[in-house]
């Protein structure tokens, strides 16, 4: 891989990475929020419950793509980048554009897709 685009696609990691700690740190916060209000209202303890759920599940995806940001990086530095995890072949560049962190090649990630890989 060119150098260049290696280290774009490094940049554009990294962002990332910056980007979902600081999401995490906001979801954790509401979190915090959402727990301490308290309403004698079935009501409002229905929406807070509601509220907490749609959090966990955001707060889930983002700890989720950090992992898989952070493996990038680590590849990256491994200099396995840009190879799929599981055939070895090459990831598609125009994946890699679209999911910089991408493991797997478009015929792989098919296989994952159907729970065959």
């Amino acid at each position: 891989m060119a150098t260049a685009q290696s280290q774009s696609y490094r940049q554009r990691l990294l962002e990332k990475q910056r980007e979902l700690t600081s999401e995490i740190a906001r979801i954790e916060s509401d979190e915090e929020q959402v727990a301490a209000a308290d309403s004698p209202d079935v009501g409002d303890r229905a929406n807070r419950a509601y509220d907490k759920e749609a959090l966990f599940q955001q707060l889930e995806q983002a700890r989720l793509i950090l992992v898989l940001v952070r493996e990038a990086i680590l590849r990256m530095d491994a200099g396995t980048f840009g190879a799929c995890v599981a055939c070895g072949g090459a990831v598609e560049p125009k994946r890699l554009d679209a999911v910089p962190w991408a493991r797997h090649c478009i015929a792989c990630q098919e296989k994952q897709d159907l729970g065959v890989l």
